[in-house]
């Protein structure tokens, strides 16, 4: 089975996501019962509808359960002495030999004794087999359990933490299967490859009587796109998990980055025995565990969740002020765990559930008279009259629920937050620290180039006049980033006969399955666009030097503005990104003087092409220096000592900006596209002031990105920088591994020295003038698009005419003519056929067949109704797409035409959904994310709609062409 982090072929388990049923049981009370454990499994069980199920119908995506430590049941049911409660901890573990006898126990029993504990004993887990799939039980490793005395009880958790790790880089080295569930004096976690109704007959201990525990924590696992395992299963060893961390690449980053400081700060002169924080090979739940556990170590796990998982605070002014200084000094420190979450964490005194910024997980509660709680995804997972109900309630966004053994009752989210705000003056700090450094009021400066130098450098990065009016004109006259009609049609980066920039082999992801993207405009409260620039300071040694940061309102900024911060305190460095030799040997140098500046403590790197102003040579593509500086300062330890602005000529789309701040960057000054913009205005290409529409084109390139980034359901600017939230198409496994470190790619390319080339002929001006640009509509001269007037006039005349032979030569047109699209080069294996009696005939494959939804409206009632009653005709299924349907056509006529659609799309807040409608369908499609679609007031994420239509020659007057430019997403809806 593939391990996390693994690829072969297509199949890259970095994209694996679950959304679950989760939910615990517990007595505020502290009174153990085995009933507790009971119930606890019968909301497991009612939770399997959450779970995945395989198609055998046995086979889950895994389940499990988190209750204290049975003592007094495992006093009798192991055959050697226990100390008291309190006083030993069990280790649960996977592995895939027996340790106990084996040449690997007195390596684990050493580890222990290093820190000072004392291994009394193994013990098998009794499991009974009968209750799995035969081929899961196959795959079930030795479940064995061991107990250790603790000698000190002060620092237990750091002593456990660091004894686990040690044997845990011991197994790596002797290639040991070893997983530990869970290592704790309070809690034990039983969990599997198994469905919710599985694991109590699996593990016999939770079925005996004496096993008694006052909480219990369930889990049912529903994992999309992958493959499940007996150790991905839930509860993890602090926490269980709903839901996707989208930024999680990112936050690996970064933690990685600050985990050296982070780990010295715990462990002192230990340090060395822990050698990573997360283990990156883990799902995104196995890493937000490991994240949350170590933290712990220094912090109460609510605290640490809050600094994992904020509330949204910065458009939020319902909190009090003490909470929203809490939230925003932390911002100062960590970058936010975004995605559609839902946690629940456990250390045997306390119980929190926590939901995320947009309360995309349901979490509901209830307490009764005698003092027990039930917590869960949905309702009913645990009969409770309603005579003895005492509370009901909800997790509202960002909200967090703890449950407290020690108080015997729930602490309610305000009550917590403002005991946790209280405990240092983060207020008094940001009042009299936060550097208040008034960018948002220093105007645009317009430059003193002449014209000679402005065309030269647009030239040499390759502006054209199509981009200058027909993007950044648009951009700045609608203050929107132009939206792009769908229809990819001239060929990708890597097979384009154009040299292309390097951000056209980056095609931004977006939210699918479970996870919804974000309506940015509506939902702004949630959003963030707060940068910040300067040092990171010691998360774990909270106090009022971490605010020397400077704090940006957004992540754009203009050339004058990142003067205003070189006159500050802060110390910034700029590091010329010119060269004129090989691209390879130029990126190894401008990291050894990165290295070096940060080193002499320079607090902001700035990459700087305008050299090429006063000198010849080749700027190198921005992307590729600040993805490399990025990389290399994590792999140093140094990257969080200083922060990188991307000073670029070649900037000047969202994508851009995009890029950039995915793969590292703090801060973005497209200099030359705003020296563009003032151009326009002096041409009167556009209208009014040039401080401006410049302000207007830099607010609207930031707006750009949080767009963007909601179309992955991610809410700040702090989480979606370095969070690599990109595919890669087209550059070649080793660019990857070396400059672009653990993005996802399906397709290789190119070299460094093809890139070092390719950016060379780029910046290689062809005319003395500024070319005219074929990106967005076809030119003759220009480059080649799918549809031409060639294709276009074919297609229309086979359709107009019924001629089947202009139809081929279209075809042939499209598919045969060229060989630069993907599609092209792809071939049918060389395989011996099947007889043609084993294959189903077509009558009944096209049964299956359903068509794009399209409202009426969109392409007209006549098309819409005749593609109904064909698709009618043929038994497959037509989409109404959203707007609703003329009852008229529910009604089947007299010689049997039935021109309903059979799929009835509801989207929020559309007309023509009655009753009726919904009656006469025979699916129903509800549409989450209104205005995913290109038009539609909103768009993927790489593609846009621009306002106009091109005149084609040789096609109907009326039609044209819309065509998005190289860089945007060949996916499709």
């Amino acid at each position: 089975m593939l391990e996390y982090g693994k690829k072969i072929g297509l199949y890259d388990s970095r994209e694996e996501h679950d959304a679950c049923g989760i939910g615990f049981y517990a007595n505020m009370d502290n009174k153990r019962t085995h009933d507790i454990v009971e119930k606890s499994l019968e909301m497991l069980r009612r939770l399997d509808h959450r779970g995945g199920i395989g198609a055998d119908g046995v086979t889950g995506d895994g389940a499990g359960i988190m209750t204290e430590v049975p003592y007094s049941y495992f006093a009798q049911h192991v055959d050697f002495e226990l100390p008291e409660e309190g006083q030993y901890a069990v280790g649960m573990f996977f592995t895939n030999e027996k340790i106990a006898g084996s040449k690997h126990e007195a390596q684990f029993n050493n580890y222990f004794e290093v820190e000072g504990l004392t291994v009394l004993g193994y013990r098998d887990v009794p499991v009974d087999t009968h209750a799995i799939a035969a081929h899961v039980a196959e795959t079930m490793p030795y479940i064995q359990q061991v107990f250790v005395a603790l000698n000190d009880v002060s620092l237990i958790e750091r002593t456990l933490f660091l004894a686990r790790k040690q044997i845990e880089y011991y197994a790596q080295k002797q290639q040991l299967d070893l997983y530990f569930t869970s290592l704790s004096h309070r809690t034990v976690v039983y969990k599997g490859w198994l469905r919710s109704d599985q694991i109590k007959a699996l593990y016999q201990d939770l079925n005996h009587a004496d096993y008694v525990s006052k909480l219990g924590l369930v889990h049912s696992r529903f994992s999309t796109n992958t493959f499940p395992s007996w150790k991905r299963a839930h509860p993890n060893r602090l926490l269980m998990h709903n839901g996707e961390i989208n930024t999680i690449k990112g936050n690996v980053n970064w933690m990685r980055a600050r985990q050296n400081q982070l780990i010295e700060t715990i462990f002192g002169d230990d340090k060395d025995k822990v050698k990573e924080i997360v283990d990156e090979d883990g799902s995104d739940s196995a890493i937000v565990d490991n994240a949350l556990e170590f933290l712990s170590l220094a912090m109460e796990p609510e605290r640490a969740a809050m600094l994992m998982i904020p509330e949204p605070w910065l458009y939020n002014k319902a909190n009090d002020t003490n909470i929203r200084a809490f939230y925003e000094y932390y911002s100062y420190l960590m970058e936010p765990w975004d995605g559609p979450t839902m946690i629940s964490f456990c250390n045997g005194d306390k119980i929190g559930a926590l939901t995320d910024r947009n309360g995309l997980r349901p979490g509901r509660y209830t307490i009764t008279k005698d003092n027990y709680i039930v917590f869960s995804s949905e309702v009913g997972v645990v009969d409770v009259p309603e005579s003895q109900v005492a509370f009901k309630g909800q997790l509202n966004p960002g909200k967090l629920l703890l449950v407290d053994f020690n108080e015997h009752k729930v602490i309610e989210n305000n009550e917590l937050k403002a005991r946790i705000a209280n405990e240092l003056p983060y207020e008094s700090w940001l009042s009299q620290f936060k550097v208040n450094l008034d960018l948002e009021h220093i105007k645009y400066q317009p430059s003193n180039w002449d014209n000679a130098t402005l065309t030269r450098l647009q030239k040499q990065f390759v502006y054209t006049k199509e981009e200058m009016d027909k993007y950044l004109t648009e951009l700045v006259e609608n203050k929107k980033d132009p939206i792009g009609a769908m229809g990819y049609d001239v060929p990708i980066a890597v097979l384009n006969e154009k040299d292309e920039t390097l951000f056209n082999y980056f095609k931004q992801l977006f939210a699918q399955v479970t996870n919804p993207p974000i309506d940015a405009y509506r939902e702004k409260i949630v959003t963030s666009e707060l940068s910040y620039l300067g040092g990171e300071g010691n998360l774990l040694q909270p106090n009022e030097t971490v605010l020397k940061r400077i704090q940006l309102q957004r992540p754009v900024l203009t050339e004058a503005q990142l003067t205003a911060i070189e006159q500050s305190h802060l110390d910034v460095a700029h590091i010329a990104t010119i060269y004129n030799g090989d691209l390879e040997t130029a990126l190894e140098q401008i990291g050894d003087k990165a290295i070096q500046a940060v080193k002499n403590n320079k607090e902001v790197l700035v990459l700087d092409d305008r050299g090429l102003v006063e000198r010849s040579g080749y700027a190198m593509p921005m992307l590729l220096a600040v993805s490399h500086i990025h990389q290399l300062l994590i792999r140093e330890g140094l990257r969080m000592k200083t922060s990188i602005v991307a000073l670029s000529g070649e900037t000047r789309e969202v994508h851009h900006v995009a890029c950039l701040l995915g793969y590292g960057a703090n801060a973005v000054v497209p200099y030359l596209a705003q020296r563009t913009i003032e151009q326009l205005v002096n041409q009167q290409r556009l209208v009014g002031d040039i401080s401006e529409n410049v302000q207007t084109y830099t607010d609207t390139l930031s707006e750009g990105v949080i767009k963007v980034m909601a179309k992955m359901g991610i809410s700040t600017v702090q989480s979606y920088q370095g969070a690599q939230i990109f595919e890669a198409v087209g550059l070649s496994d080793a660019v990857i591994d070396k400059y672009f470190t653990g993005t996802q790619t399906k397709l290789s390319g190119i070299s460094i020295e093809m890139i070092d080339q390719e950016n060379k002929a780029r910046q290689t001006p062809k005319s003395e003038y500024i070319e005219s640009g074929s990106t967005f509509q076809w030119r003759q001269q220009g480059q080649y698009h799918a549809f031409n007037p060639t294709s276009i006039h074919l297609l229309q005349h086979a359709c107009r005419l019924n001629d089947y032979e202009k139809f081929k030569a279209f075809s042939h047109e499209v598919n045969h003519k060229r060989t630069d699209h993907i599609r092209h080069l792809m071939e049918f294996k060389k395989q011996t056929p099947i007889d043609i009696n084993e294959v189903e005939p077509a009558s009944e494959i096209v049964q299956r067949f359903n068509t794009g939804a399209m409202s009426y409206g969109s392409i007209s009632e006549e098309a819409h109704q005749t593609l109904a009653e064909a698709m009618n005709q043929i038994g497959g299924k037509s989409n109404s797409g959203e707007g609703g349907e003329n009852p008229q056509r529910f009604i089947v006529d007299e010689a049997g035409h039935n021109r309903s659609s059979a799929i009835k799309q509801v989207a929020s807040g559309r007309f023509g959904v009655t009753s009726d409608y919904l009656q006469h369908a025979k699916e129903i499609q509800i549409k989450v994310a209104q205005g995913a679609k290109p038009g539609e007031g909103g768009q993927l994420p790489g593609t846009k709609v621009y306002p106009w239509i091109a005149e084609v020659r040789g096609s109907t007057p009326g039609i044209g062409l819309i065509s998005p430019p190289p860089h945007h997403d060949i996916y499709s809806i």
